[in-house]
């Protein structure tokens, strides 16, 4: 198995960027697909974005396109979260997440996960 450890989360203005990484241990880190998802107060897990083993496809939710990017550097065993023109509503705890063969959004693909990073954007 994988254990995940996420990093870079902060308190942004509106419009700023930030990066957030997640460190994998303990097993090959390219063979896992890897996901971000995040979590806002009082709301379920939801999808953000994935990212394949080769890192030659990624995809993402709707409310992010074209503001987020994920990229992964398999040499160093990490995937990042590259998040730029932020909202407010982009508040939330930011997890990354693993699975060894994953092909959708559904939270119950990836049984591998980190502690979560807190993202807190002010208007």
């Amino acid at each position: 198995q994988v254990q995940l450890v996420e990093s870079g989360g902060g308190l942004v203005q509106a419009g700023d960027s930030l990066r957030l990484s997640c460190v994998g241990s303990g097993r090959p880190f390219s063979n896992y697909v890897m996901c971000w998802f995040r979590q806002a107060p009082g709301k379920e897990r939801k999808f953000v974005g994935r990212i394949n083993k080769s890192a030659d496809s990624t995809y993402y939710t709707d409310s992010v396109k074209g503001r987020f990017t994920i990229s992964r550097d398999n040499a160093k065993n990490t995937v990042y979260l590259h998040m730029n023109s932020l909202k407010p509503e982009d508040t939330a705890v930011y997890y990354c997440a693993a699975a060894l063969t994953a092909t959708g959004a559904n939270i119950f693909q990836y049984p591998y996960w980190g502690q979560g990073t807190q993202v807190t954007v002010n208007s």
